[in-house]
Formats: C-alpha cells, sequence, structure tokens
C-alpha cells in the first residue's frame, strides 16, 4: 500500500498535512479489521474521529475511542488487536502493539515504526506513527446507537454514538476534563455552527457526569448552556487554539474559532 499512500499524499501542502492523511488512512485500516473481527457488534464509536470519519468535520483526529455498549460477554479487546496486527502485518507494515487492559478504560497504542520514513515525509528512519484505540468498558448509561456504512480508502460499517450523544459526550469533556484542550472547544463551536444538529442527550450527558463525581446538580435543557459558558470564561484562548491549530485542515478556520463567537452560539 505504500505507492497508494504516496499517492494520496502528493498533493498535501505541509509535513503535518501529509502525516495526518496517512494517520486516517491507518485509522480506516484498523476500523476495517475491527469490523472483520465482530468489535462491532459490543463496540461504538464515538469522540472526535468520529465526527471527523461519520461527519467531515474539518479537523484531523488521532484517536479512536469506544464505549462498550452491547453484547459486552463477546468483548475481547486482545482478539480485536491480533486481528489488527495481523491483517497490517500482511501487508509488510511494521506493527507494534502496546496494550494496557488494568483500568476502566482499556487502551492500545498501534505503532508503525519506520512507515513516516518510507514514504518520505521524516528523514528519520525509526520515527514512530502511533495509533491509540480506547474502550470505556463501563460507559455511561441512555447512550443512542446508529450504524453508518463509511467509504473512505476503505468501507466499513461502523457502530457509534448518535448524533444527540456525539454532543452529550463532548460536553461532558468541555466539563470535567481536569486540563484545556482545545480540541474541545473547536469541536463545539463546531457543533454549534451545525443548525440540523440536535440538543445533547442529556440523560447520557448527567449519567457521565455522575460518574465523575460532578457536584453542580442535574444538567437541563434551561441550564446547561450556563455551565458551558462559565467554562469558557475560564479558559487560557491562546492554549486552546494552540492546542488545536495543527490538526484543522484550514488553518485560515483560526479566524472565526474566538470565544467570543462561542458565547454568541451558545
Amino acid at each position: 500500500m505504500i505507492p497508494y499512500l504516496k499517492a494520496q499524499i502528493a498533493a498535501a501542502l505541509t509535513p503535518e498535512a501529509q502525516r495526518a492523511i496517512v494517520r486516517e488512512y491507518l485509522q480506516m485500516r484498523v476500523l476495517q479489521s475491527l469490523q472483520s473481527s465482530g468489535a462491532m457488534i459490543p463496540l461504538a464509536l464515538h469522540g472526535g474521529t468520529a465526527l471527523r470519519l461519520l461527519h467531515r468535520m474539518p479537523r484531523y483526529s488521532e484517536d479512536l475511542d469506544f464505549a462498550l455498549e452491547r453484547q459486552a460477554q463477546q468483548y475481547n479487546f486482545r482478539q480485536y488487536l491480533s486481528a489488527i496486527q495481523r491483517d497490517l502485518a500482511a501487508e509488510t507494515y511494521n506493527v507494534e502493539i502496546k496494550v494496557n487492559e488494568r483500568h476502566v478504560v482499556h487502551s492500545a497504542f498501534i505503532r508503525f515504526r519506520g512507515l513516516f520514513h518510507q514514504l518520505g515525509i521524516s528523514p528519520h528512519e525509526t520515527e514512530v506513527l502511533a495509533i491509540k484505540i480506547e474502550v470505556d468498558t463501563n460507559p455511561p448509561a441512555h447512550a443512542g446507537l446508529d450504524t453508518t456504512f463509511v467509504q473512505q480508502h476503505v468501507s466499513v460499517n461502523l457502530q457509534h454514538h448518535d448524533q444527540a450523544s456525539l454532543f452529550a459526550g463532548k460536553l461532558h469533556a468541555i466539563l470535567q476534563r481536569e486540563y484545556v484542550k482545545g480540541r474541545d472547544w473547536y469541536d463545539l463551536y463546531w457543533y454549534l455552527n451545525q443548525p440540523q444538529w440536535p440538543a445533547p442527550n442529556l440523560e447520557m450527558l448527567n449519567s457521565a457526569l455522575a460518574q465523575s463525581n460532578w457536584q453542580k446538580g442535574a444538567l437541563t435543557t434551561e441550564n446547561w448552556r450556563k455551565h458551558v459558558l462559565g467554562r469558557l470564561a475560564q479558559l487560557d484562548w491562546g492554549q486552546v487554539v494552540e492546542d488545536v491549530q495543527r490538526f484543522l485542515m484550514k488553518q485560515e478556520d483560526l479566524l472565526n474559532f474566538k470565544a467570543e463567537a462561542i458565547e454568541r452560539l451558545i
């Protein structure tokens, strides 16, 4: 697949854009392996990569985040990882996998050593491209699920959180994440600019907040915006921009991405 990847990155203007295209291709290949191994029965994709692949949000995403939503007895994280390694190694990719199942959120890094060098993106022969997979084995209750056929590089049927539940998951991250992640705020800005996007799934959001020891009462249709605005007022906007800018497909999007714009949209 090296010739295919070289063709895909040929028109990219920067090494950062080339890296993002390669990562997104490999994300799809990993999702293809997960589907083939049966992972899409118990698992549902959510988070930023879901927004990128399912709804064409114009920023790249690094991780593949899943929730264990159905038939937990069929879930076998190491079996899925073995399938990924087998499928990609068969195409001569140098694949290393590091796994951690010690916590409620199972995680793994799928590492491709030397691929950027093979593609002419990096001068360093041993530079690693890593894709992180996380599975929340105790997700908040009340998520809505959909299945969507995605055709990008390869074809995959993805089970995923529905639109209202994706929104709820992002609000939970904004309200409870212990550090500033600019990508969260860009995603919120993007959500608020989608006129047909449904309201957040507040049942799921309150379930998630209860899991993370939220102490400020239930969120409702009337008050969730107030809590988000309170968090917005605490931000160092320079940190927000610094985090998100390398993930944007078009740097000119930063011209309109302002705290004042989010406040106005809310």
